[in-house]
């Protein structure tokens, strides 16, 4: 990436709508603009966790706006990522299938240890660098991420159920501000937060920052009242708690440094960052710069170059943890990127193709689930990538590559629901085939082997005299015609 790129990130969260632009500079990116928008979507999930139509609208009109900030815009140079309110909701599909169309660029629902683990590396890539130990704490609308780190490597990650928007509607749901329900809300935070006493114990880090939202408000006002910039104290919570009590209501609140949009949602913010203090034994926090869209923006940079990637980090991590056979998922993946390339050629010779990324990593990912069992071992590898925390990747894209697991292997006519996206099916295609032609665990002769794809049919091609010399692997490949009947696609094997 040269100097002078332009990138730029959109964090949807519970209560904003976030955009940061920057621009790449001598390894750091520097901020050119910055919007932000109140939307508050966190207040819009019904009793059923769907969202309004309403709370859908005012973050689709919200995104259009970004939009037309963003238009011009190279596709890897955009990434938008969505946290706790839609990984609630039920209906999301349908808010990001409508709200992508709008932006302009695919929307990505991040777990709760991604979103910690990108919320550090925004934290980090702003503070001067150092050999402490720190605990980052981000209280966002409804959910708080707590992550202990080290310089740029974020040790511990996870995420909690509890947040500012959530507790303000739970328990401060008439703006009014009592004794009692101070306590309330702090206990039933404390409930939520007791398990994170065994990892982030006082003695596991030095210093303690507050990200976001709730941090950098808390740290406003107490810096308006006299306070020392940028810290925040126990004896500053209790005094905000006390103002608060005295106004009786959000809406009397006076305290200058309360921002409007924040003011709905401060009694919850609080009480949740009192119930944090307490449990942690936090005595001081310094508010940081960085939150979760700097970390995007830094993410984007690592995903530039594969090795630094850190979602190839995480799949060799993934293939120990499972006890992968390394030597064949590699060689799995060569000949299913081989493969690829024949259907995907790079537009821009020498220019980097990121297009078969998530084929390979699918490809070295394939027999994950035989540890479990080997009869059914892509059903099983499918469910593991489906439900585990894996650093780097968003929602969708690990259920892209568990579709590709469980795909790899039997009839194609199971992912029928998702074959209408080419490129799940041209991948599917390769994986297939790259199976087929490394069955005897050994580098397969690929000397005039191809695939080709006219429409919706693949077809698989090999020099003459090829299946006599290996009568199984062609007859595996002719079977793949069988694979996917009664699918919308069909394959082919022309094999003299």
């Amino acid at each position: 990436m040269h100097d002078g790129t332009l990138l730029a990130a959109v964090d949807l969260g519970s209560n904003s709508f976030r955009l940061e632009i920057g621009r790449f500079e001598h390894g750091l990116i520097r901020r050119i603009e910055y919007l932000k928008e109140t939307v508050r979507q966190g207040s819009g999930l019904d009793g059923e966790r769907n969202l309004t139509p309403e709370a859908m609208q005012r973050g689709w009109d919200c995104l259009a706006r970004f939009a037309e900030r963003l238009k011009g815009f190279p596709a890897d140079r955009v990434r938008a990522v969505a946290t706790q309110t839609l990984r609630e909701a039920r209906n999301r599909d349908a808010f990001l299938q409508q709200g992508s169309a709008i932006l302009g660029h695919p929307i990505e629902v991040v777990s709760g240890p991604e979103e910690a683990r990108l919320i550090y590396q925004g934290v980090a890539h702003l503070l001067p660098q150092s050999d402490e130990r720190r605990l980052v704490v981000d209280i966002g609308g409804r959910s708080t991420e707590l992550i202990l780190g080290h310089a740029f490597c974020a040790d511990a990650v996870a995420s909690f159920r509890v947040g500012s928007v959530a507790w303000s509607n739970r328990y401060f749901a008439d703006g009014a501000f009592t004794a009692e329900s101070f306590r309330t809300a702090e206990i039933a935070a404390k409930a939520v937060l007791d398990e994170a006493l065994n990892t982030y114990r006082p003695q596991a880090w030095d210093v303690a920052y507050g990200s976001s939202g709730t941090a950098g408000a808390v740290g406003e006002m107490l810096a308006a009242a006299g306070g020392t910039p940028g810290l925040i104290t126990r004896d500053g919570l209790d005094w905000l708690q006390e103002q608060l009590l005295r106004a009786r209501s959000a809406d009397k609140v006076r305290l200058e440094g309360l921002k409007e949009d924040r003011r709905a949602v401060i009694g919850g913010g609080i009480s949740v960052l009192r119930a944090v203090f307490d449990l942690l034994e936090i005595r001081t926090m310094q508010v940081a710069q960085g939150a979760l869209r700097q970390g995007v923006l830094y993410d984007l940079l690592d995903r530039e170059l594969p090795a630094d990637d850190v979602r190839s980090s995480t799949v060799r991590g993934l293939m120990e943890r499972f006890q992968v056979d390394a030597q064949h998922a590699g060689r799995v993946a060569r000949t299913a990127a081989l493969l690829h390339a024949q259907l995907h050629p790079v537009a821009q010779p020498g220019a980097p193709d990121h297009g078969d990324r998530e084929l390979v990593w699918a490809a070295q990912l394939h027999e994950i689930g035989c540890i479990v069992s080997h009869g059914d071992h892509h059903h099983h590898g499918a469910y593991i990538l489906e439900h585990t925390d894996a650093a780097g990747f968003s929602v969708s894209e690990l259920h892209h590559l568990s579709l590709l697991v469980q795909g790899h292997r039997g009839k194609v006519r199971k992912l029928e629901a998702n074959l209408d996206n080419p490129r799940l099916a041209r991948e599917l295609a390769c994986l297939r085939m790259a199976v087929a032609l490394c069955h005897a665990r050994r580098d397969p002769d690929l000397e005039g082997i191809a695939l080709a794809c006219e429409g919706h049919r693949f077809v698989a091609r090999a020099r003459a005299g090829w299946a006599a010399a290996f009568p199984q692997s062609a007859h595996l490949l002719r079977e793949e015609g069988v694979a996917w009947q009664r699918t919308s696609w069909e394959f082919a094997a022309e094999l003299p």
